[in-house]
């Protein structure tokens, strides 16, 4: 038996079809729903070093799933802690976020007596977004240093002499030069500056003599012959300087350190903003033009769920409190 469409009932279908397509409608930019004013996106370093490149590769992508405009703001100083330190305090509204090398998170409890935030209880983990290796590298005026092995002899034969740049007193990279001289039995000074670009820069001018640094920052500066590259960390070479031997082949201690980028929100933030954003980072990772992007400058697409980035800064706040008791670095 079949029915004739009347009047009566195609106006029920019409109206059933648009209430489904308004819902769909409605559905769809669930993102940009749940936040309903501009999004800050706080670096912790100066403008021009990985955690900046990497915000303003981000905040873009970000901002069309949000629907609100992504505003990157630099807050550097005191190892990062300052800009983190903004964001733990924040309103825990889901509308700040912290992009950040989370290896400077992970050593501040070791590092500062008086942290005025609890990383592991005051920041919530939205995504890791990247890997950058740290690349070894010297200035071109450090005469007859071409290698790991030149550097070395050098730095053996003279004691105290070599001036090794940092983004800033216990960030990573000066950690891990502390590390690194002990283990290789050099002495040499760290010098810090006001993040990773500055401190790239005295490299370059001859100011500081070594850098171990962020890929992402470091590289270009390499490529153009700045600075003379000399290993990578890492498993294996990065496809913008082939030639550079990883730390392991290299036989360079400290060969699994690097930039690991992350961003984290306020604890306490509503899950659904951290999830919502957690789903825009991965989403904006998987695009072709990112990940070509991220690559170029000497990194790696990382992603994933927050629970993989609360495990990650667990782990390492244990690890990394111990090379820094063992080393006696205090944080300034």
């Amino acid at each position: 038996m079949t029915f004739a469409a009347t009047p009566l009932t195609r106006r029920i279908v019409l109206g059933l079809a648009g209430a489904a397509l308004l819902s769909m409608t409605h559905a769809a930019p669930a993102a940009a729903q749940t936040f309903d004013r501009p999004v800050r996106l706080i670096v912790p370093y100066a403008p021009g070093g990985t955690s900046d490149t990497l915000a303003r590769i981000i905040a873009p992508l970000l901002q069309e799933k949000v629907g609100q405009p992504v505003v990157v703001e630099n807050k550097p100083g005191a190892a990062g802690n300052i800009g983190a330190d903004a964001v733990a305090k924040a309103d825990k509204d889901g509308q700040t976020y912290l992009l950040t090398d989370v290896g400077t998170v992970a050593s501040a409890p070791g590092l500062f007596a008086d942290l005025t935030y609890k990383p592991l209880e005051d920041l919530a983990p939205v995504t890791m977004v990247m890997f950058s290796p740290y690349v070894l590298a010297v200035s071109p005026k450090l005469e007859g240093v071409t290698d790991v092995a030149s550097l070395l002899a050098y730095a053996k034969a003279n004691p105290g002499k070599l001036a090794v740049a940092n983004s800033g007193v216990g960030g990573v990279n000066h950690i891990t030069a502390v590390a690194m001289a002990k283990e290789l039995g050099v002495q040499w000074k760290t010098v810090p500056y006001k993040g990773g670009a500055a401190a790239t820069q005295a490299v370059v001018s001859g100011e500081s003599k070594v850098i171990i640094n962020g890929a992402t920052a470091t590289l270009p500066f390499v490529t153009n012959g700045q600075l003379k590259g000399l290993a990578v960390t890492g498993d294996e070479r990065v496809a913008a300087a082939p030639d550079l031997p990883t730390f392991k082949e290299a036989k360079l201690p400290q060969s699994d350190v690097g930039s690991w980028q992350g961003l984290l929100t306020t604890a306490g933030s509503p899950p659904e903003k951290i999830a919502a954003v957690n789903a825009a980072v991965n989403e904006a990772l998987k695009r072709p033009e990112v990940i070509e992007r991220i690559k170029q400058q000497g990194g790696r697409v990382v992603g994933g769920p927050a629970d993989d980035l609360k495990t990650w800064l667990a782990t390492n706040t244990e690890s990394w409190g111990k090379i820094i008791a063992d080393a006696g670095i205090k944080g300034q």
